[in-house]
């Protein structure tokens, strides 16, 4: 009918939605829901370097989650219930992105900074735990190098500018889990 225009039109010549009375957040809804839709917004090669972030991020909720129950200072417990947590949540911006959606991030780049635990382990302590909990938390250390690096290669495999932020606000957070782990070990003197 007339005065009607196509979807494609639109996402081939976007400035014609700009003439609609639709409020600006949902002509970027519709913008983006077009790009989607001819565009696919992950390629082949986007999608499976996601599908490969997130099988990192799996396996980190897992480290955590074990390595939790493993911990024998409450202190180290809690810091991997709380990486858990944060792993979870890359793990469903992933999830979102492989859906087509670009979450809104948040880069909390101040996690390590603030980070300040109360040395658990004294001359008195168990030899044995602390070697255990010194252990558990190297080797976490050890995974969030290897997870940020990742996220540092991945990064520029996407167009998308939105994926991309994403990725790299991941990426720093990653970071800040490490100097986490490593302020622990400080605290506790098993450097």
């Amino acid at each position: 009918s007339k005065g009607m225009v196509s979807c494609g039109t639109i996402y081939k010549n976007p400035h014609l939605l700009d003439k609609t009375p639709l409020p600006s957040s949902k002509k970027i809804m519709l913008k983006k829901e077009l790009m989607y839709l001819y565009d696919g917004i992950l390629k082949e090669k986007e999608r499976a370097a996601l599908e490969d972030l997130q099988t990192q991020e799996k396996s980190c909720m897992e480290k955590y989650r074990r390595y939790e129950q493993e911990a024998k200072d409450p202190v180290l417990k809690d810091l991997f219930h709380q990486l858990h947590l944060k792993e979870k949540k890359h793990y469903d911006s992933l999830d979102q992105l492989l859906s087509g959606n670009c979450p809104e991030c948040d880069c909390n780049d101040a996690d390590g900074k603030n980070y300040n635990p109360k040395a658990t382990y004294t001359s008195m302590s168990s030899p044995e735990d602390k070697e255990s909990d010194c252990f558990l938390a190297t080797d976490a250390i050890g995974t969030e190098k290897l997870v940020s690096g990742e996220y540092n290669t991945n990064v520029f495999v996407f167009a998308e500018p939105c994926v991309r932020k994403l990725l790299a606000d991941i990426q720093i957070e990653e970071q800040n889990h490490a100097e986490m782990l490593f302020k622990y070990k400080m605290a506790n003197a098993m450097a």
